[in-house]
């Protein structure tokens, strides 16, 4: 039974990380400087998840948080701009924010989802409870 409490807490852990990559992306979705300072554009991030390897039981857990390098930066002429490259042009982020907004209500399910199984799981265990008083 106990068994059941932990693969719905671990799914609230793994939707949590994926809502703060999320939150992650939305912030920077304007930042066209990388974390060094240097010209270049925010690369979006995804959380991958994976199975429970055997070794911390059955559930999901987050594998990695990489790097989005399959969708390409938008480009948009400004030369005004403090980080535009020689022909003027800017590099904003890979960040659609229309993406991000179904992945944040997607995880937002998701996470209600284990939620409610943890209750439904505290019920089945309290009503065993009952039967052996």
């Amino acid at each position: 039974m106990y068994g059941a409490l932990n693969i719905s807490t671990s799914g609230l852990v793994a939707q949590r990380v994926q809502i703060d990559t999320i939150a992650g992306n939305i912030s920077n979705a304007q930042t066209t400087r990388r974390a060094d300072g240097q010209p270049g554009p925010y690369l979006r991030r995804v959380a991958l998840l994976s199975a429970g390897d055997g070794r911390g039981g059955p559930g999901v857990r987050v594998h990695s948080v990489v790097e989005d390098t399959r969708s390409q930066p938008r480009q948009v002429k400004d030369p005004s701009h403090p980080d535009a490259d020689e022909k003027g042009i800017v590099y904003y982020p890979n960040v659609d924010m229309a993406t991000e907004m179904i992945n944040a209500m997607v995880a937002v399910r998701a996470y209600e989802a284990n939620i409610t199984a943890i209750e439904a799981t505290k019920s089945i265990i309290a009503g065993s409870l009952r039967l052996l008083a």
